[in-house]
């Protein structure tokens, strides 16, 4: 049997899930909830339109994008605290955090 492709989204859907957030969709978004704290999940492209506006945003991408990704968020010193979820073809994540571009690498099967 082949392997089985997972969307960015489904994959951004489980990660935050895992995490303990409660999510739910808005439009082409996903809204993720734990206590307080409620995140805008986007899954973008390195080329696709950053938003403008927004408290919590985080940006799920494909391998290899990320880096590019997090470079334009910060040459564009968007308002709002953001970080970008980098999955691999294997379903690890590598997460970017801003302001300080920490990575942190886990395994999104586990």
């Amino acid at each position: 049997m082949g392997a089985v492709t997972t969307s960015l989204d489904e994959q951004a859907r489980s990660i935050f899930d895992d995490l303990g957030y409660t999510v739910s969709r808005t439009g082409t978004e996903l809204r993720a909830e734990h206590d307080w704290r409620v995140v805008t999940v986007s899954v973008l492209g390195s080329q696709d339109p950053i938003p403008e506006s927004g408290d919590l945003r985080c940006f799920v991408t494909r391998t290899g994008e990320a880096t590019h990704l997090s470079r334009r968020l910060n040459r564009l010193d968007v308002s709002y605290d953001w970080a970008v979820i980098e999955i691999t073809e294997d379903g690890d994540y590598e997460v970017v955090r801003h302001p300080d571009d920490i990575a942190t690498s886990s395994d999104a099967n586990t």
